[in-house]
């Protein structure tokens, strides 16, 4: 049925890989890191500085999602063990993970999504975390344990235990990534900037880069999903403009649209949405959700005003 939605020709066009794109998107992340960095600097004011750990925080999110696509072959056609060496020194390995463990994991995910072969699936599914309906002061507990740290050490575990089915890399790559680490400590000690790294990368990195996951990974599979339909067990989110820098970085919301044609890159995402949307029965039972703070919110947790989002799915399960 999936092949159904597409034709041949469009995904073919639409998976055409353009690494120019993923390039500028790499440089405009680490830019915007870096202003921001700079700002709180210059400014020397707590709110701005809490503004800069946001900002921070929502392009570790975008490194994330770029990893994502390294993860898939979707940076070059040409070589690909360059191609994840180039993943791994601005991507990956800032933010303490690699290219290799990483794919391992989510390909794994895609094989077997939602069924008891998913690692991602079986970690999570009976979690107090990713049980919903639930209260909304339950559900605004779970965002305030990220912002106290709790939350993301958790989820640090939970993703040590499921890289572990990844195979253990060469001794060469483990030196070289230990030589990175090792390099970039030097280079902060003898300028004497540790606390700037604690500020600017440790504390956005265990708050609000891993408060941004958590929200994303609930949007993609849980809360009033309808598991026994193809499309109805996962979950595209359109957007309002803002959540963009922080919920939703590289078109990274449309999930369904992934799951469906993964060879597809980040950036021809949104045409992939509209071409699919084209299809009556596409259109008709794709679960797509407005907003990460109003659709999402409503379709999760219960206790809330009764207003109804912009559209619902056609089919609803019981509350996992």
């Amino acid at each position: 049925m999936t092949a159904s939605y597409l034709d041949a020709a469009t995904l073919k066009r639409l998976s055409v890989l353009q690494t120019w794109r993923t390039t500028t998107a790499i440089v405009f992340d680490w830019a915007v890191i870096a202003a921001a960095i700079l700002v709180s600097q210059w400014a020397q004011h707590p709110l701005v500085y809490l503004v800069a750990v946001l900002v921070i925080g929502g392009r570790m999110h975008a490194f994330a999602v770029l990893v994502h696509d390294f993860a898939h072959y979707r940076f070059t056609n040409g070589n690909k063990e360059r191609s994840d060496w180039i993943g791994d020194l601005f991507l990956a390995w800032p933010v303490l993970t690699t290219i290799g463990s990483y794919r391992t994991n989510h390909l794994a995910h895609h094989r077997y999504t939602n069924t008891d072969r998913d690692p991602d699936w079986t970690f999570k599914l009976g979690k107090k975390k990713f049980t919903f309906p639930k209260a909304w002061q339950e559900g605004v507990m779970d965002l305030v344990s990220y912002l106290v740290v709790i939350g993301s050490i958790v989820d640090i575990m939970g993703i040590l235990h499921r890289l572990k089915i990844a195979e253990k890399p060469p001794l060469s790559y483990r030196l070289a990534r230990l030589a990175y680490y090792a390099a970039f400590a030097l280079l902060f000690t003898m300028r004497g900037i540790w606390t700037e790294v604690l500020l600017y990368w440790f504390v956005p990195f265990l708050t609000t880069f891993f408060l941004f996951m958590h929200v994303r990974s609930v949007a993609e599979h849980f809360g009033s999903m309808d598991y026994t339909s193809e499309l109805g067990g996962t979950r595209t989110v359109l957007p309002h403009a803002w959540e963009r820098a922080f919920f939703a970085p590289h078109n990274v919301n449309h999930h369904t649209e992934h799951h469906l044609f993964p060879s597809v890159p980040f950036y021809n995402l949104p045409q992939l949405h509209e071409a699919l949307m084209a299809h009556p029965a596409y259109a008709a039972e794709a679960h797509n959700t407005v907003g990460y703070t109003t659709g999402l919110v409503r379709e999760t947790l219960i206790g809330l005003p009764t207003a109804q989002p912009a559209w619902r799915p056609q089919s609803k399960m019981p509350a996992e």
